[in-house]
């Protein structure tokens, strides 16, 4: 900007890119400008390539490593047009298959009109020797997919969105794409786009949109429903919904309700009167709440007539286990056989691995073929290890992929292709979503038994409904809740700890000893320092517990005890930089060959092998945790080692990844640790909740430590507050089930 705030402009051609981000856009360039002097130039310039030409609007600034540079806040690009520039374009690799060689033929031949060609008639270009009519056609799309996908990307980039909608925009609408985002930009916050609400509002509000249009209140009341559907809700009372619309964007509640109405209509929103709730569903939660209710309540009423000595059967089992089961497991046992579906639940210590076990061993003698499943990669590997048995994700065992589309999750295991078995034992049910039930109650054969096994007193899912809640507080489901600590778990003060907490009793926190410890700490700056130290020196010299045994938790990621400020300490500390490791920023983080990495969203597609190249196969999931193995740069690659299965990802795909040294409670569910040390500080009343408490302490297996000040701990235990989800799910299975 000069002196009056204006925006200066600057205009050239491109001669080299230095640096280009492919999650964001980022590009540093060089351009040469109109007096023949070469300037660097900061910006969104996503596939910018040496040749073309540019206009650009910004202000001049001075970086402290890079000196003075040009950083821009809009540009108008255009294509080269000299044939000299156009080589240039193209020899840089711009379009796919073409390359220096190629190109020099290309404008030798066409000159100043090889694009036109390239974009039009590509028919042309097969009467040069090497070039065929398939590979004519190749370069010809290619060129005219990534013209298209630029043009949209500065429409999108020149109201200040992210780069990754106008690629989802077109992939999903290809060459129209354009036309249709300006016609209706709301079709930015559809779920398939990913774009939120407020980034679509801002383009249609740049572009001069009526702020009472139907498409922008329609949108809105959509966000609504699939923003708190994030929260777990499955439904919005209608008067929540009309009230929370108008309130968003500023409209009567009258146009909010008549939108309702509208959507209604169409289909894009169903709407019941259910558990004293005016409930409208977004239609895909809909179909799953009542399709879970109605195959749970059927179950439910199944009973068995089996023909088995279930004493002696008992005796059997305690012989062959060496073991001698409480009242409640063979409890637990005599319900398993005699009906379709029944709940374990209970706390640590008391016993639910041993009542799977005993259940797993019931069912091999009935000559029942058993699937063992939990919602993620690590409690299913857990799974198997306490069992001998393997056990799969849900989403694996269903056969998760992703449609043609590449947007919406389809299962290859449903009603017209069950699964093939006989029962279904069902670990770490409370972080099972309506979704996810209602696919593996759709997958499951009509005979087929299942056994949900969980915590109740833990963080419920994190997607919508509280499903093993509301089993469990439906009454119509056989329960048994284990209460009693097995004397092996006596000793341990995680156990007793974590019992108290979810009784609502303060433990004492200063008694260090056993496995539990608390570091009391009251400032942030110093929790921080001892969270690295434990991690890097105390724990690995100390107690022989190498940093992958250690998992830091906790319940935020942001603030200076937030997962992303602690990830990026734990990593200067547990894999500095080193000559000897490669590494690629990407956004703002820093991957580097040994860091500890977790996937973040489910990637049905994603193929992967094992480290001997005999096995291989599809799917990384939500909260699988690996380790970056090795970066190639000249192959824009990563490959991360998730327990022996190797994925590769494309720099493209890195969004997919986050640090893992540092893990949020919430994504800690289901698994287990040797070490946990739990960073607490001062939050949001909503995070600092009894049952995120319970949940962390529970993640240890040998050791806890509790860095922070214990005043935190306390107010997390007295917080018993537990959100209300809308949903009906206990509703619909007492109703089915003929219960006042």
């Amino acid at each position: 900007m000069d002196e009056q705030g204006e925006l200066l402009e600057i205009s050239g051609s491109v001669e080299s890119v230095i640096y280009k981000n492919e999650a964001n856009g980022y590009t540093v360039l060089r351009l040469k400008d109109e007096n023949g002097e070469t300037v660097t130039v900061v910006g969104c310039f996503p596939y910018a390539s040496p040749g073309e030409s540019m206009i650009v609007s910004g202000a001049w600034s001075t970086h402290s490593v890079h000196g003075r540079q040009f950083k821009a806040a809009f540009a108008q690009r255009l294509m080269p047009s000299g044939a000299q520039a156009i080589y240039a374009y193209l020899a840089g690799g711009a379009v796919r298959g073409v390359g220096p060689a190629t190109a020099a033929l290309l404008v030798d031949r066409f000159g100043d009109k090889t694009l036109d060609v390239i974009e039009h008639k590509p028919e042309q270009l097969a009467a040069i020797r090497g070039i065929s009519a398939a590979k004519a056609e190749q370069i010809s799309q290619s060129f005219r997919s990534q013209a298209g996908i630029r043009r949209l990307m500065e429409y999108i980039c020149s109201f200040g969105l992210r780069p990754v909608l106008a690629m989802r925009l077109y992939k999903y609408y290809g060459a129209q794409a354009l036309d249709l985002v300006r016609d209706n930009p709301y079709i930015l916050s559809a779920a398939h786009i990913g774009g939120s609400f407020a980034e679509a509002d801002a383009l249609a509000m740049a572009e001069g949109f009526d702020s009472t249009s139907q498409n922008r209140i329609d949108a809105a009341i959509l966000f609504e429903l699939a923003h708190n559907a994030g929260n777990g809700h499955c439904f919005i009372p209608r008067e929540k919904l009309s009230a929370a619309t108008a309130q968003l964007i500023g409209v009567a509640d009258e146009d909010a309700e008549e939108g309702i109405g509208r959507l209604i209509e169409d289909g894009r929103l169903r709407y019941e009167e259910v558990a004293g709730c005016r409930a409208c569903y977004l239609p895909e939660l809909y179909e799953a709440e009542t399709g879970a209710a109605g195959r749970l309540a059927a179950m439910s009423r199944r009973k068995f007539q089996e023909e088995a000595d279930l004493p002696r059967l008992i005796r059997q089992l305690e012989e062959q286990l060496h073991i001698h089961y409480a009242q409640l497991q063979k409890q637990i046992l005599r319900l398993a056989l005699a009906n379709q579906v029944v709940v374990l639940t209970g706390g640590p210590g008391t016993g639910k691995t041993t009542s799977i076990r005993a259940i797993l061993a019931m069912f091999d003698r009935l000559g029942l073929k058993t699937l063992l499943t939990a919602p993620t990669g690590r409690a299913a590997k857990r799974m198997t290890e306490l069992t001998g048995r393997e056990a799969a994700t849900v989403h694996r065992l269903l056969e998760a992929k992703f449609d043609m589309d590449g947007e919406k999750v389809i299962f290859g295991r449903d009603e017209r292709s069950p699964l093939d078995c006989g029962a279904v034992i069902l670990d770490e049910a409370s972080m099972v979503d309506i979704t996810l039930i209602d696919a593996l109650l759709r997958a499951m054969p009509p005979d087929a038994r299942l056994v949900m096994v969980g915590d109740a007193d833990q963080l419920p899912s994190v997607g919508p409904g509280n499903v093993f809640s509301a089993v469990i507080r439906s009454g119509v489901v056989p329960t048994v809740r284990l209460t009693e600590i097995f004397r092996q778990n006596e000793g341990s003060r995680i156990v007793r700890n974590a019992h108290m907490i979810n009784r609502g009793e303060h433990p004492d926190l200063s008694e260090n000893a056993g496995d539990f410890f608390r570091l009391r700490r009251l400032e942030a700056a110093g929790s921080v320092e001892t969270v690295v130290e434990l991690c890097a020196v105390r724990l690995p010299g100390k107690m022989h517990i190498p940093p992958q045994d250690i998992q830091v938790l906790s319940p935020t990621r942001r603030g200076e005890l937030g997962t992303v400020s602690l990830n990026k300490r734990l990593q200067e500390a547990l894999n500095p930089p080193s000559r000897e490791k490669k590494e690629k920023a990407f956004g703002e983080a820093v991957f580097r060959e040994g860091d500890r990495v977790m996937q973040i969203r489910n990637n049905y597609d994603i193929l992967w092998r094992n480290e001997t190249n005999t096995l291989t196969g599809t799917g990384i999931y939500n909260g699988d945790i690996g380790r970056i193995l090795r970066i190639d740069q000249d192959a824009e690659e990563l490959t991360v080692d998730f327990d022996g299965r190797l994925a590769v990802y494309g720099f493209d795909a890195l969004i997919e990844l986050e640090h893992a040294w540092a893990l949020t409670v919430h994504k800690a569910q289901g698994s287990e640790y040797r070490a946990v040390i739990l960073a607490l500080s001062p939050s949001s009343q909503m995070l600092l909740t009894r049952d995120l408490l319970y949940t962390a302490v529970t993640r240890a297996r040998e050791l806890l430590i509790l860095v922070g000040d214990d005043r935190t701990a306390y107010q997390m235990i007295d917080n018993f507050r537990q959100s209300k989800r809308y949903a009906a799910l206990r509703f619909r299975l007492r109703k089915l089930c003929g219960v006042s």
